[in-house]
């Protein structure tokens, strides 16, 4: 390869572990890398190739697929075994002598073998975290660093689908925009009716409503997380020190640390239909949340109370304006706006935090960075769970959602009878709107 970036140099001295390699046969460099984690997924693997194989051709050239089939020492021998056979479908792609080679023309595939004797993951750090990181990792090697446009990270999952204009619509967007981290549109399948049609639709109302409550209440951090939409340049990626090797969550802290360093758009022209199956795999996030309701655990038709995103607007707009030296003004303030904002602040120790903010004698812009800083996305969440438990206790869903868009001026016409809850029909209807809004 040829001599790569200083700051990719500095990074891979860090970072970089070299136990793994891309294996790809002639190899060339690529603008942008799609890093594809998979375990035990040869069946997924190959919707996602065809509903990739059909997308417009013009970025292909440019493109690399790149799968991460990784498992722990510890996997069952069915996921050692389906792996094993994974390996062996990709690797007689990546080498041109597979029956599919003349279907996946134009595709540019690779793979990194994580699975194989001597290559798994340890168990301890062993997930989808790391299987995301080792990709794009090594990903850094094989971008075009001389061209003009820009090199681009997009994740992606195994058992997903992707709308025909994925490919064209991430990069144009990035590119024409001057972007340097967002996450794309997505979209769960609801066309059938059925029990998990019921489960996913309630996962996504709950997603889509609390992207809508932080973006009523004006928050920076008014995006989705989900693994399988996020997107970064190379620059950003280096600068947040890459990808984090949780287990679960990485997705939330990955692009919180984006929105820490840059603004966090969203690709609305093209669409990440992710799986909406059950899954043991991970404590929490959408396998685990749909098989909980096919479980009947607890009522899931719950969302935090509308009233806890208004307190966390009025925070904000006193927040993002604060510029007083003398902090029990400040915090007589928070106390007017809510008592259990205060006890949240203080249990958080905002008044340290800024004590030492108005000490350093900062100018405005480094007092806005260390804001943004202090109250990131994982704190905006703590303090709505505390509003939760403290102020305002969880609702019906759909009279939140109703509250919500009535709070933020949005016309709802969906009708229901609010004394049952609605059939799969209405609860689509619901999904629907909040889908238009999200991305107009």
């Amino acid at each position: 390869m040829y001599t790569l970036p200083i700051e990719v140099q500095k990074y891979f001295k860090k970072k970089l572990s070299g136990k793994w390699k891309i294996e790809i046969t002639n190899p060339k460099i690529f603008n942008n890398i799609i890093v594809i984690p998979a375990i035990a997924e040869l069946d997924n693997i190959k919707i996602l190739l065809k509903s990739l194989a059909v997308n417009d051709k013009k970025y292909f050239n440019t493109t690399l697929i790149l799968f991460v089939i990784n498992h722990t020492y510890s996997a069952s021998p069915g996921i050692k075994d389906n792996n094993e056979k994974t390996i062996k479908y990709l690797r007689n792609i990546v080498q041109s002598n597979s029956l599919e080679e003349n279907f996946y023309a134009g595709l540019n595939i690779a793979f990194i073998d994580a699975c194989s004797g001597g290559n798994e993951l340890d168990n301890k750090n062993g997930g989808v975290g790391l299987a995301r990181k080792i990709g794009m990792d090594l990903a850094l090697e094989y971008f075009d660093y001389n061209l003009s446009s820009k090199n681009i990270l997009i994740c992606l999952d195994a058992d997903c689908e992707v709308a025909e204009n994925y490919i064209t619509s991430v990069i144009e967007y990035f590119n024409t925009n001057k972007v340097d981290a967002a996450v794309i549109n997505y979209e769960h399948n609801i066309r059938e009716y059925n029990e998990n049609t019921k489960a996913i639709i309630c996962y996504e109302l709950y997603l889509r409503y609390y992207l809508l409550g932080l973006t009523f209440a004006e928050s920076p951090y008014a995006f989705h997380t989900i693994g399988s939409t996020m997107v970064c340049d190379y620059k950003c990626y280096i600068k947040v020190g890459g990808m984090n090797k949780l287990k679960a969550a990485e997705d939330f802290y990955f692009l919180e640390k984006l929105s820490k360093i840059t603004d966090v758009g969203t690709v609305k022209s093209t669409s990440v239909y992710p799986s909406s199956r059950p899954s043991f795999r991970v404590p929490f996030g959408t396998g685990q949340r749909v098989n909980r309701f096919l479980l009947h655990t607890q009522n899931e038709y719950l969302l935090y109370n509308p009233q806890s995103f208004v307190v966390l607007k009025y925070w904000f707009e006193l927040y993002n304006k604060l510029k007083d030296s003398d902090i029990s003004k400040i915090m007589s303030q928070i106390q007017n706006i809510n008592p259990h904002l205060f006890e949240f602040l203080h249990q958080q120790k905002f008044e340290i935090f800024w004590q030492k903010i108005i000490s350093q004698k900062l100018n405005e812009g480094q007092i806005i960075k260390q804001k943004k800083y202090w109250f990131d996305a994982f704190k905006t969440l703590k303090l709505i769970h505390f509003l939760k438990d403290k102020s305002f206790p969880q609702i019906n869903m759909f009279d939140a959602i109703d509250s919500l868009l009535a709070l933020a001026g949005i016309e709802n016409t969906i009708e229901r009878n609010k004394t049952v809850l609605p059939d799969l029909d209405i609860q689509k209807e619901y999904l629907l709107l909040l889908r238009k809004l999200q991305n107009k």
